[in-house]
C-alpha cells in the first residue's frame, strides 16, 4: 500500500503506508514463552514482551509470535 505525500518543493512523492494491527488481536495475544501481555510498539512495528526481553515483528500487519522470529531487547529498551 502507498500514500502520496508532497514536500516542501511540490514534488510529490510516494511513501508506504504501514498495515494496522487488529486492536481486538492485540488484546488477546501474549507472549508465546511467558504467556504474560505484550507492549505494541506502532512505531517499531513490533510486540514487546517485557518478561522475556523479546520484541516479536509485525509483518504487513500480522504479528510474527515465533521466538525465533523475535529479536532480543538491548538494554534500556
Amino acid at each position: 500500500m502507498t500514500n502520496e505525500a508532497t514536500d516542501h518543493n511540490g514534488t510529490t512523492k510516494s511513501t508506504a503506508r504501514v498495515p494496522e494491527v487488529d486492536r481486538k488481536l492485540l488484546e488477546i495475544l501474549v507472549c508465546p514463552l511467558t504467556k504474560t501481555t505484550l507492549r505494541y510498539d506502532s512505531a517499531a512495528q513490533e510486540l514487546i514482551s517485557d518478561k522475556a526481553r523479546l520484541a516479536y515483528p509485525i509483518r504487513d500487519g500480522i504479528p510474527i509470535m515465533l521466538p525465533d522470529e523475535a529479536r532480543e531487547l538491548a538494554d534500556g529498551e
